[in-house]
């Protein structure tokens, strides 16, 4: 790739299947994969991520919210799409565009079945989602007698999968909550597919799941954050390739003089000579206020240059005292050496967070390595 001319997120396709193919290594030759792609592909490009993995061959593909799936559709995506997290006033669109809700408690079963009939449709493929413990969205072990006497009394939707969410596959500590959630998950599953006269295909297992709980696996797993690079353990992590990085360029040096204050608030007082890059990049963009005064740091030139004052809206200044640049030197904000989980981590976050939180208006740029 050529040098950065102005702030952009570069898309790594190549690391992209490296980390698909690494996730399937770990899976049984029948088992296949759903990609996660919400959140415009956890803060990369969902269309460009979603046309490479379908090409990979990933069987389904999940999405928070319906526009994500139209987006996808919009884009030429074929494969089947779930809508993790459907609202009413999508179900028309959702229908449109042969999106696959996930159905997650009486009401919602019973107002997606009402629509359904309503637009004359004939077994729509459908999601049930099990609360095993997470306590976010699903039926919970009282409400699946009631669901399926409304299931087995129609024929406008049917089931396709079954599914829940692991709270904790990550955390070894937690290990007894999880099989917790995976025996519940099996009992439950069970009586659903015992109930009908055809058998969905099941689903449970996350990033983490995959690595840790590979007698979980069923039909399909689930892939999110693995797909982008990270595993949730340093082992796995090593052995994935983070596939974005967030570059951008060096606007302006200044040479401060010791009396001398930094940015909005005059937080930074300067003590002794320094050297200073404004680099045009802020919070708007997504990188927190958190990550001011010392605690987040850019590379420029592979060298570490801590972010000094309070970060602005739409650029932080850095300290470059003991580092050899110039103006419109091209500056690594995360990648491959220094990672999104290496920054997240000062602020006790994750790189999910900030990932997605890289703004749009930040220019993408896809390639292959």
């Amino acid at each position: 790739m050529s040098k950065a001319l102005e702030t952009q997120l570069e898309i790594n396709l190549s690391a992209l299947a490296h980390n698909y193919h690494f996730l399937k290594s770990k899976l049984h030759a029948a088992t296949k994969m759903m990609a996660v792609v919400k959140a415009f592909g956890y803060g990369s490009d969902a269309v460009e991520v979603s046309k490479e993995l379908e090409k990979l061959g990933v069987a389904y593909f999940a999405v928070a919210y319906a526009n994500e799936g139209v987006e996808l559709r919009n884009a030429g995506i074929k494969s089947p799409i779930l809508v993790l997290h459907p609202l009413p006033t999508n179900f028309n669109v959702i229908i449109e565009r042969c999106l696959e809700p996930s159905i997650y408690s009486l009401k919602m079963l019973e107002g997606f079945l009402s629509f359904a009939k309503q637009k004359n449709q004939t077994d729509y493929p459908v999601h049930l989602k099990i609360n095993t413990g997470l306590n976010r969205l699903g039926f919970s072990e009282n409400e699946i007698s009631e669901a399926l006497k409304i299931i087995t009394s129609q024929s406008y939707i049917k089931v396709r999968s079954i599914f829940s969410h692991l709270a904790a596959s990550e955390d070894p500590n937690e290990k007894e909550f999880t099989e917790r959630q995976l025996k519940l998950f099996s009992n439950i599953s069970e009586t659903i597919i015992s109930a009908l006269p055809y058998k969905p295909f099941r689903h449970t297992l996350n990033t983490s799941g995959i690595i840790n709980y590979p007698e979980a696996q069923y039909d399909l797993v689930r892939s999110g954050i693995g797909l982008y690079g990270f595993g949730n353990d340093k082992t796995i992590t090593a052995q994935l390739q983070p596939v974005a990085t967030l570059k951008t360029v060096i606007s302006q040096i200044h040479e401060l003089q010791p009396g001398d204050t930094l940015g909005y608030n005059r937080a930074f007082k300067v003590v002794s000579k320094t050297r200073t890059a404004t680099l045009p990049i802020g919070h708007a963009d997504g990188i927190s206020r958190a990550y001011g005064n010392g605690v987040g740091w850019v590379t420029i030139n592979n060298k570490k240059a801590p972010i000094q004052g309070n970060v602005c809206m739409d650029m932080i200044m850095v300290d470059v005292t003991n580092i050899d640049c110039k103006e419109g030197d091209e500056v690594i904000v995360f990648g491959t050496v220094s990672t999104a989980e290496n920054l997240s981590n000062e602020i006790n976050s994750i790189p999910y967070e900030l990932i997605t939180a890289i703004s749009q208006r930040i220019k993408r740029v896809v390639h292959r390595i």
